[in-house]
């Protein structure tokens, strides 16, 4: 049975085929109507929360950058105070360095000195030695040389003269 009396072709439909259309339209249109809200709930609870949770990394964002911050401000503040360290141990180090400098030549001063007044008394006793023993090692020599004996009580007095008149030198530096 057709709902149009006349042939139209394909465009007129059956009445069953119809009815049958808008049952399954209505159920379709109500199964819409109830569950599209629920499934819209649904994703609006869930953009809300990728929403926050979005808000949240931000936060979290700002939050690191701000600690990244301080911790660059501390960092430079260590590296600053580091360089302060250094620079006041260069300055220690090297007044340490000059003070064992003097301490070394203030010691290098006091053993030349100990060293020259060392020499001046061996020189002073090898000389008061040599005196006491001159005129036999004289007496010896002129001895060996001439071939003859020499007595060495005689030329005593002749050796000492010369040896009293002959000052000691002064240490040369």
């Amino acid at each position: 049975m057709d709902l149009l009396p006349m042939d139209i072709g394909p465009l007129n439909p059956v009445v069953g085929e119809l009815v049958v259309a808008a049952v399954l339209f209505a159920l379709v249109f109500l199964f819409f109507v109830r569950f599209v809200p629920r499934i819209q709930r649904v994703l609006d609870e869930r953009e809300a929360a990728t929403k926050g949770t979005e808000a949240e990394a931000e936060a979290l964002r700002e939050q690191a950058r701000t600690k990244r911050t301080q911790a660059a401000a501390a960092l430079a503040e260590a590296r600053h105070e580091a360089a302060r360290i250094r620079q006041r141990a260069v300055e220690e180090g090297a007044a340490l360095i000059a003070e064992a400098r003097a301490d070394g030549r203030r010691e290098y001063t006091t053993l030349l000195a100990e060293g020259h007044a060392r020499l001046a008394a061996d020189r002073a006793t090898a000389e008061a030695e040599l005196r006491v023993h001159v005129a036999e090692l004289a007496s010896d020599l002129a001895a060996r040389i001439i071939g003859e004996p020499i007595d060495a009580g005689n030329c005593g007095r002749i050796h000492d003269e010369p040896a009293a008149t002959t000052r000691p030198h002064p240490p040369s530096s």
